[in-house]
């Protein structure tokens, strides 16, 4: 079982975080605005309930960006180091997405789904047992399922 509170932060160690609740789902994402984001072929949010969601050490700086599906979301990141730590949408849904690197522990991740798939880079390879969407999908349902039945945290 993975212990609550999760903690992470930058690479330089000014921004500093708290999860108090288990994530509602761990998927990829090959949208390019993540590919943009990183650097790379995709990210792994964690996706978490804003609530349960706070900085223990330093501010964030905040940038805003239209979303391959067309919402605005919002990014916090270090201001001194520059590393990606969650995004939200604005307004608010409640939901948070994690950078999963962030995390001090990371050996517990493993998605449960790949999304944006239509822009994946042809290089990547999907596992086969994993949900896929082509765009970002319309439930979320089988996501939330397929991440309880890993059983990482108690219920």
């Amino acid at each position: 079982m993975v212990a609550l509170p999760l903690t992470g932060g930058c690479q330089c160690g000014t921004l500093r975080y708290e999860v108090t609740m288990a994530p509602l789902m761990v998927y990829n994402c090959h949208c390019t605005n993540c590919q943009k984001i990183g650097g790379g072929a995709f990210s792994t949010p964690v996706t978490a309930l804003e609530a349960t969601f706070r900085f223990v050490a330093g501010t964030p700086r905040t940038i805003e960006w239209a979303s391959d599906a067309g919402t605005t979301r919002f990014g916090w990141f270090c201001g001194d180091c520059g590393s990606r730590i969650a995004h939200g949408q604005r307004p608010s849904n409640g939901v948070l997405s994690v950078r999963g690197g962030t995390l001090d522990d990371t050996s517990w991740l493993e998605p449960v789904a790949d999304i944006w798939t239509r822009s994946a880079q042809p290089w990547v390879a999907l596992a086969p047992d994993r949900l896929r969407c082509e765009r970002q999908p319309a439930d979320y349902g089988p996501f939330l399922d397929a991440f309880r039945k890993q059983g990482r945290f108690a219920t």
